[in-house]
């Protein structure tokens, strides 16, 4: 590629070989083979890359850990640089007088976690891909994970964005300090926005204390709907849990045959529920919930120590890869609905299921309404693929009528594009769009993500 020399300083490379590994991401779509990949080390290098691409009409996509599910991460026409952010990684700060850490983009979510709990500190949100995806990728799509539905989302914890312009130019958005009401928040533009208007290079995000104690309850169901009930009346009983995660029998078989964990296969359902603060506390708190729980036929047993409880945490985690033991393929997408309808979004999926004859395994963040549909599905048996591929708008459809988003957690990327206009208004996508066009001109920032080509 011509003119890279210009960026003298800054790792770049062309090789055909390099550029294949960063032409696709976990959504296993494949894109085009970039221009050339770049590590950035600094603010500064990542102002140079992004103004030699906008001055020689080049697409700029920033990566992370390249974990997106929608191929948010992925380039989509050769003439583009993508920007991998594995060479900014450091923690910069850690504030314990205001709670507040200072990161690159690159560092790892599980790293970040485990230094700032050596301090006594928690940083909540906890997608399952923790140990590998990056905090700029988690912000890219506003990431959640089980702990939001007590603690909320990626949002919630991020008090200021460093961000470089499509034109180079670099600006401050929000504040180190913990209120501020001072003009538009354009920080929370950022967020969600997938690399669609800015490249991030630094991030201030607010902590908390470390709970005192924590307690895990495994919780079996004979039939899916009443795991939904659960939820629901969980919550009417004023109680907040840290977790509520579901496993429904196909995934829990995935798991067995991936990695035998010694969970029960005569089940329809697991939950898996969390609790911390304060011991007194969080022990009648679980009172509560092993009574709403055995009124509705369930069984209950306490994980009783560390390992017991990082067990069931693996076993959870160990989901995704463990589908690929059922069918060679999956079509994945994440949908929420109101809590009180997670049982009516289990239900009307199963019906869906057995009437096209293909696999459809729901699992995740019951306590938010976050659940991960999954169709299984052999992409080399062409009908049975357009059939799972078509169920999508269907399941869609579904969460809609719910009232509920198409994505909780994993954004728009290229999977969701075409269906956008199901959720969004003509003039709120307008009104998106002109953003877009402000912050991104020439639209050389992630092209083609969240709106389509």
């Amino acid at each position: 590629m011509k003119g890279l020399s210009k960026l003298t300083g800054i790792e770049i490379s062309a090789d055909k070989e390099v550029l294949l590994c960063y032409s696709f991401d976990s959504s296993a779509l494949e894109g085009s083979l970039p221009s050339a990949v770049a590590w950035p080390k600094s603010t500064d290098d990542v102002v140079r890359i992004v103004k030699f691409a906008n001055e020689n009409n080049l697409s700029v996509i920033p990566r992370g850990a390249g974990t997106s599910t929608t191929g948010a991460s992925i380039p989509l026409k050769r003439e583009s640089i993508v920007v991998s952010f594995e060479k900014m990684k450091r923690l910069l700060e850690v504030d314990t007088g205001n709670l507040t850490v200072l990161v690159e983009p690159g560092i790892i979510n599980s790293r970040l976690q485990e230094e700032v709990e050596y301090l006594g500190f928690f940083y909540p949100p906890d997608p399952a891909s923790l140990e590998i995806s990056t905090i700029g990728g988690n912000i890219a799509t506003n990431a959640g994970g089980p702990r939001a539905v007590k603690y909320g989302v990626t949002r919630d914890y991020v008090m200021e964005i460093e961000a470089v312009l499509a034109d180079g130019s670099v600006v401050m958005a929000g504040s180190k300090t913990h209120k501020r009401a001072v003009g538009y928040s354009l920080k929370d533009i950022f967020i969600g926005s997938e690399g669609t208007l800015g490249v991030f290079t630094k991030i201030r995000l607010r902590l908390l204390p470390r709970p005192m104690e924590i307690l895990t309850l495994l919780v079996t169901f004979k039939d899916l709907e009443s795991s939904g009930k659960v939820v629901s009346k969980i919550f009417s009983s004023k109680i907040i849990p840290r977790a509520i995660e579901l496993m429904d029998r196909f995934s829990i078989e995935a798991v067995e045959r991936f990695k035998p964990c010694g969970l029960p296969r005569d089940i329809e359902a697991l939950l898996i529920i969390e609790l911390d603060g304060n011991p007194n506390s969080i022990r009648n708190d679980a009172e509560i919930i092993v009574d709403v729980c055995q009124k509705l036929g369930a069984d209950i047993s306490v994980a009783e120590d560390t390992s017991s409880k990082k067990k069931i945490w693996e076993t959870r985690r160990a989901i995704s890869p463990a589908l690929y033991y059922l069918k060679p393929f999956k079509i994945s997408h994440d949908v929420v609905v109101p809590r009180n309808r997670v049982s009516q979004l289990l239900r009307k999926i199963a019906e869906l299921s057995n009437k096209s004859g293909i696999p459809i395994i729901s699992f995740g963040h019951a306590g938010d309404g976050n659940i991960h549909v999954n169709i299984m599905v052999d992409k080399n048996n062409q009908e049975e693929y357009l059939i799972g591929s078509n169920l999508v708008k269907e399941i869609f459809e579904i969460t809609i009528s719910l009232q509920g988003s198409l994505s909780g957690e994993h954004g728009i990327g290229i999977t969701k594009a075409p269906y956008i206009e199901m959720e969004i208004g003509k003039r709120e996508l307008e009104l998106m769009r002109g953003l877009k066009n402000l912050y991104d001109p020439k639209g050389i920032l992630n092209p083609g993500k969240i709106f389509g080509a």
